[in-house]
């Protein structure tokens, strides 16, 4: 059988989304300026929003739609907020076809540009597919299919190496923990720890030794 993330791909698309819920919810509270700076998928399995808002927009929403805020600092005084949804049409989408979501941002009203990290081209090319069967006007920015360099590492750590990278496994805080990051990949958490265990240790001595 062959393994769905023998050759991944990462695709960044532009949406035209008006049944983003976090989105509308805000658009409900009378909020029009603010600003979605990233969409990631919580190990839930739901759709968490990060928004930049001004304080005074904050009290305007209620406490319980609020999964956590900070002071922006010096970042102009805004602040930013985490809202988590069930998700709507393109990121529900997204994740049934067993992608990562990595980031999304919206550019006005209700365009938002998706990135995300798809098993194949295939995977890629359906979720691309059933979001234009529901009417969403999809525009693609890039895709880009992951390339071995076979340098250092093996075909296999560099493919882990770069999944991980891609999807915030490096981050800190880390956008998805090692369970996640092995159950999307089809290995156990041993597995995986193992392989990063190996492929740093190459990447170092490489490193002293040159």
């Amino acid at each position: 059988m062959r393994h769905p993330w023998r050759e991944p791909y990462h695709a960044v698309i532009e949406v035209e989304n008006r049944r983003c819920r976090v989105l509308g919810m805000l658009h409900s509270y009378g909020l029009q300026q603010f600003k979605l700076t990233e969409v990631r998928s919580s190990s839930t399995g739901s759709t968490i929003h990060l928004v930049e808002l001004l304080p005074d927009q904050i009290k305007k929403i209620p406490r319980e739609r609020l999964v956590k805020t900070w002071e922006g600092g010096r970042r102009g005084g805004k602040s930013f907020v985490w809202f988590e949804s069930e998700g709507c049409d393109v990121c529900n989408t997204i994740l049934s076809h067993g992608s990562f979501l990595t980031a999304g941002r919206n550019l006005q009203d209700f365009t938002i540009v998706y990135s995300f990290i798809a098993p194949s081209f295939d995977a890629y090319g359906s979720i691309v597919s059933e979001l234009e069967k529901n009417d969403l006007k999809v525009k693609v920015l890039s895709v880009g299919k992951f390339e071995s360099k076979r340098e250092i590492l093996t075909e296999k750590q560099e493919k882990i190496f770069w999944l991980a990278l891609k999807v915030g496994f490096f981050d800190y805080p880390r956008k998805v923990d090692t369970v996640e990051l092995s159950r999307r990949l089809g290995i156990s958490p041993s597995t995986l720890s193992e392989i990063t265990r190996r492929g740093i240790r190459r990447l170092l001595e490489h490193y002293y030794e040159t």
